[in-house]
């Protein structure tokens, strides 16, 4: 067995652990959009890699072609990637907004606030 063969799956797993770790560890809120920006990129690297055969080809039928690959994964992340930037855009106003309230991006200073009222 090749170690190297399954190094893509090590890379998306070290991405998505980090990701997920910038999600849960960190309070400034900026940090948390990003890491579910990498979260959510390493998702879309494991379905492109899944969605790959080997040998496969475009789905075009075709005189002698027996093994394609399936196009069903690379339709579902251009819509992720669109629902990616949306969520990215409005967690981005929600900060602003939050900033605008609070004067602080940073969990623990607006939940200091909020005990404080």
């Amino acid at each position: 067995m090749n170690i190297l063969a399954h190094a893509p799956y090590w890379i998306i797993i070290v991405l998505m652990m980090s990701g997920f770790y910038m999600l849960i560890a960190h309070g400034n809120l900026v940090l948390k959009v990003i890491g579910l920006n990498i979260f959510q990129t390493s998702v879309f690297f494991l379905y492109l890699l899944l969605g790959k055969v080997e040998g496969g080809t475009a789905p075009i039928l075709d005189a002698g072609i027996t093994t394609y690959s399936n196009p069903l994964p690379h339709v579902l992340i251009l819509t992720a990637i669109v629902v990616g930037i949306a969520t990215t855009a409005l967690a981005a106003a929600l900060i602003i907004r939050i900033h605008g309230a609070y004067g602080s991006i940073e969990e623990d200073e607006i939940h200091r606030q909020d005990a404080s009222l």
